[in-house]
């Protein structure tokens, strides 16, 4: 297994909002729980989903 080289979205400010969305990164806590088993590919579906997030805020 090669080690996984996206790097975490993570911003330090871990506050979840009332729909369960990460006010610092916009990931989902499910997103956020199941980061670290995660390969590159859905490490980047993770990514791409939390940035269409934060554009749409």
């Amino acid at each position: 297994m090669t080690e996984a080289t996206v790097a975490s979205p993570c911003t330090n400010v871990c506050r979840l909002n009332p729909e369960g969305i990460c006010k610092g990164c916009f990931r989902t806590r499910a997103e956020i729980v199941g980061w670290r088993a995660a390969n590159d590919d859905e490490r980047r579906v993770i990514v791409e989903a939390a940035s269409a997030r934060k554009a749409a805020s």
